[in-house]
């Protein structure tokens, strides 16, 4: 059995675990105070802000003020959950994400494969430009760019479509379009951009790998599956369990700006039902409890994603 003098003799050579930050804060200061920005962002306009959802405890008034409100408990939620609107919105906020994942996740990854295998330069710049060109734009012009391509009177769609001999169609007045119309406009805005970041993780595979299985008489799809997508499985695995932890945080922007009247039944989402009683009818304490329930919804989400992912693969966010 150790004795009590070795113990204390190890624990004095060792350095204590406040000492060893210490070293590596000083060894690491410049990049420590590059860092600072991204925390004080961070501490200011995200943690801080967070006192604000007690008002979802609250009946709040603007003149009494958070503190001052009276307290009201579970009231909103309750009123929420019993409504009317809790199952069209969790049914449309879940399937939309739902469909967006599996749809649009996969693209940027097979962009980024294909990018590899590109051997043409110029070529593959263009590709990389013109895929990433969307990314760079707001939402609003994304989406009036949709509404003029699929507008049924004066729309390149709709005009190749009247040029094969069929009917205009009113994708964005008919509910069972808006869902492919979303589903696929983001695919376009964001395939080029997130493929950024596969390509990065591409790049990072040692090119000894691809020698030796060259020289093995390994061909471009054998390198491809048994080295370039294993390498990259690591990151693949990541951004899927960020991307599920976000599925059913959709934006209001792009519903807001394509949905109507004639499709609220299939394109309302928590987002849209917040911007609404929380902007337009002021309505701020039953605003922000449907909106702490949308955020608690989505961390139970990502920690079931990251825990299946640890479970079948081992591989997790930690």
């Amino acid at each position: 059995m150790e004795s009590a003098a070795s113990r204390a003799g190890n624990a004095a050579g060792k350095p204590s675990r406040l000492a060893a930050a210490l070293k590596h804060m000083k060894r690491d200061r410049q990049l420590l105070m590059l860092f600072i920005p991204c925390l004080a962002f961070y501490l200011i306009f995200r943690y801080g802000p967070l006192y604000g959802l007690l008002i979802a405890f609250k009946d709040y008034s603007v003149f009494q003020g958070i503190w001052d409100s009276p307290w009201v408990g579970l009231k909103h939620f309750e009123k929420f959950f019993s409504g009317n609107d809790f199952a069209l919105l969790f049914r449309n906020t879940l399937l939309l994400g739902f469909l967006n994942l599996i749809f649009s996740f996969p693209f940027p990854i097979l962009l980024a494969l294909m990018l590899n295998e590109v051997r043409l330069k110029w070529f593959k710049k263009s590709v990389q430009t013109l895929s990433y060109l969307p990314a760079f734009l707001s939402v609003v012009i994304i989406c009036s760019m949709v509404i003029d391509f699929l507008s049924p009177t004066h729309g390149i769609v709709n005009k190749i479509i009247q040029a094969f001999g069929f009917e205009p169609i009113y994708f964005l007045g008919e509910k069972a379009w808006f869902r492919p119309v979303y589903i696929i406009s983001e695919i376009w805005t964001n395939m080029g951009y997130e493929s950024i970041i596969y390509l990065a993780a591409i790049a990072g595979i040692d090119p000894t790998l691809y020698e030796a299985a060259r020289v093995d008489g390994a061909n471009r799809y054998h390198m491809m599956r048994h080295i370039t997508i294993p390498g990259i499985l690591g990151t693949v695995v990541v951004m899927f369990i960020l991307k599920t932890g976000s599925m059913i945080r959709i934006g209001y922007e792009k519903v807001l700006l394509l949905y109507s009247p004639m499709t609220y039944e299939v394109a309302d989402v928590f987002s849209t039902f917040v911007y609404r009683k929380g902007l337009l009818e002021a309505n701020f304490s039953y605003a922000a409890a449907v909106g702490l329930f949308e955020a608690l919804v989505a961390l139970v989400m990502l920690l079931a994603a990251n825990l299946v992912s640890k479970r079948i693969g081992g591989r997790g966010l930690w």
